[in-house]
């Protein structure tokens, strides 16, 4: 039987559909154009991988996700919102907070860029214009003069003479000053809760009964009562500039 099946095994080749084959090679382009092809390709391949990190260093993504972080432990529920929920949370406030800037780089940069009008160099200028202007607003001068002396670099003029690579460390350790101070206005009410629930409980001489037992009811309570999650992200959309 099996002497048969490797008789007829040539013919099943045969009828076989053909296979399509894959070649993967390096060449050198035929023709400018190719090469220019090929490199916005590369950039685009870039711009995806470095998305994280973009999204990450220059916008309001780090302000959020830690000021809610600083919310879960001050209501004392370190998996309750789950981090995936508040990175998520904090990823959609970050679009609606950069989306004007991100429309004026497409029209001033990106779009002109497609259409051939302007060059690789003019086009990264002009995308990246309102994204410095954002971070300026956003960073103290104190953090942007320390990096200026860091690099031993003359005061700049205008927001032309910003590099990203001082401007972005600057505005990173802006964000997380501001975070942290947005963070001990939002454990201030949770902890007199904390501190009046400890009191009473001690006063009833309940002192092995831990006092986060109780006060959580009350916090969370509270912040439902008040309306929390509006307060605080209506606060902090206006404290971007």
């Amino acid at each position: 039987m099996l002497k048969k099946l490797f008789m007829f095994l040539p013919v099943f080749i045969l009828a076989a559909p053909q296979i399509p084959t894959v070649n993967l090679s390096l060449s050198a382009p035929a023709t400018p154009k190719q090469l220019v092809t090929d490199l916005n390709i590369i950039i685009i391949l870039t711009l995806l991988a470095l998305a994280p990190s973009i999204v990450l260093v220059m916008t309001s993504f780090v302000r959020l996700l830690v000021v809610f972080g600083f919310l879960r432990q001050a209501l004392g529920t370190p998996q309750s919102p789950p981090t995936t929920l508040l990175v998520s949370l904090s990823l959609v406030l970050t679009f609606f907070i950069m989306e004007p800037y991100a429309k004026e780089a497409y029209k001033n940069g990106i779009k002109p860029y497609m259409e051939e009008k302007i060059g690789y160099e003019e086009a990264f200028n002009r995308a990246v214009k309102p994204f410095k202007k954002f971070m300026l607003k956003n960073t103290r001068e104190k953090d942007l003069a320390l990096f200026f002396r860091i690099r031993h670099l003359p005061n700049p003029k205008t927001i032309d003479d910003v590099p990203l690579s001082v401007l972005i460390p600057a505005f990173m350790i802006s964000e997380l000053k501001t975070a942290f101070e947005i963070g001990f206005l939002i454990f201030l009410p949770f902890l007199v809760i904390d501190m009046v629930v400890s009191s009473i409980l001690m006063s009833l001489g309940m002192m092995m009964l831990p006092p986060v037992m109780i006060s959580l009811p009350f916090k969370i309570l509270i912040f439902v009562l008040v309306d929390g999650w509006n307060l605080i992200v209506l606060g902090l959309v206006n404290s971007f500039r």
